[in-house]
């Protein structure tokens, strides 16, 4: 119908070409290879791991056939959401990373003139992506210092509890750094490194407690850029799977030893690396202003910050309803 107003420059392979498209052979799966090369060829090991499972999830959805851009409706990705949900049982984050990963190829695509952009399924009124809330508890001043103050009972539960502590008082650090930590990252008393999420730059203080800590792992200094946990001195400095894999296991045996603290400490919360990040959150509170905190967690935007931050202020909604209950 387009073609209508131009009758003199028909013909076969003109009509063929805007029913197809000339650029529309390109299938979802195609486009997915080269974007999980460019992932592995760029370092990004971490996320070419987390986002392969869930692109082979829709393959299996779609019986492992190909698709196009255009074929990949809105009622297509609502039919693989209950698809996730009834016959994976994922949960509704999971779900959330999946229509993720198809948005990231499929705004590729748009970029690549793969797909006009009016077949696109995400945004208002189609698939709209919305992150759930997470609850985010950390442990309380009291709970930290028994932490801070307890026997251990083996050199692995003191070394789960050492890096746990690094994290918190390095304003939460992410295990994936703090076991990344090298001799040479310290400097004049303080701590100069790249965060490994967004290769962004990080200089803090080395708090008394922290340089505390790590004189205990000087004995096993081999040099001056040698890591100064063991997690990773055996890994393949060049092969980023095998530094990724080394971190992983490295983690969950951390965490196996901070659930047995934990539980001997009486804890009626999870104490995981992760909760290290809530904890500063949790008491940092509404006491540091957000512009600092931003500084901190090394967020671009500093609605990230408020973000994360709110789930840890109570002040005010405290106050509020104070003012009713006791007026």
């Amino acid at each position: 119908m387009e073609l209508e107003g131009n009758k003199d420059a028909f013909s076969a392979q003109l009509i063929t070409n805007e029913i197809k498209g000339t650029n529309k052979a390109v299938t979802f799966f195609e486009l997915v290879k080269p974007y999980f090369k460019h992932l592995q060829d760029s370092g990004q090991t971490s996320r070419y791991n987390a986002e392969k499972p869930r692109i082979n999830h829709f393959k299996k959805f779609l019986k492992n056939q190909d698709i196009t851009f255009p074929e990949i409706t809105e009622g297509l990705l609502k039919k693989f959401q209950v698809y996730l949900k009834v016959e994976r049982g994922n949960g509704e984050r999971s779900i959330v990373n999946a229509m993720v990963v198809i948005r990231t190829i499929f705004n590729l695509a748009i970029r690549e003139d793969i797909v006009d952009r009016k077949h696109y399924p995400f945004g208002k009124g189609r698939i709209v992506i919305r992150f759930p809330q997470s609850l985010k508890i950390g442990l309380s001043r009291e709970e930290l210092t028994a932490l801070e103050d307890a026997e251990m009972e083996s050199d692995m539960e003191r070394h789960a509890r050492n890096v746990w502590l690094i994290s918190f008082y390095f304003a939460g650090m992410r295990i994936s750094d703090v076991l990344k930590l090298k001799w040479s990252d310290f400097k004049d008393g303080r701590l100069y490194y790249q965060m490994n999420k967004n290769n962004k730059v990080l200089s803090l203080k080395t708090p008394d407690k922290a340089a505390a800590i790590f004189k205990q792992y000087e004995v096993d200094k081999w040099h001056k850029d040698d890591f100064v946990f063991p997690e990773l001195k055996k890994a393949n400095l060049d092969d980023a799977h095998d530094i990724l894999i080394k971190s992983k296991n490295g983690n969950k045996n951390i965490n196996k030893y901070l659930r047995l603290i934990a539980e001997r400490l009486k804890f009626d919360k999870p104490l995981s690396m992760h909760i290290a990040r809530h904890t500063f959150g949790s008491l940092s509170g509404d006491k540091i202003p957000i512009q600092m905190l931003q500084k901190l967690y090394r967020h671009s935007d500093i609605t990230t910050t408020i973000n994360y931050q709110k789930a840890f202020i109570f002040r005010d909604a405290d106050d509020a309803l104070d003012a009713v209950l006791n007026s």
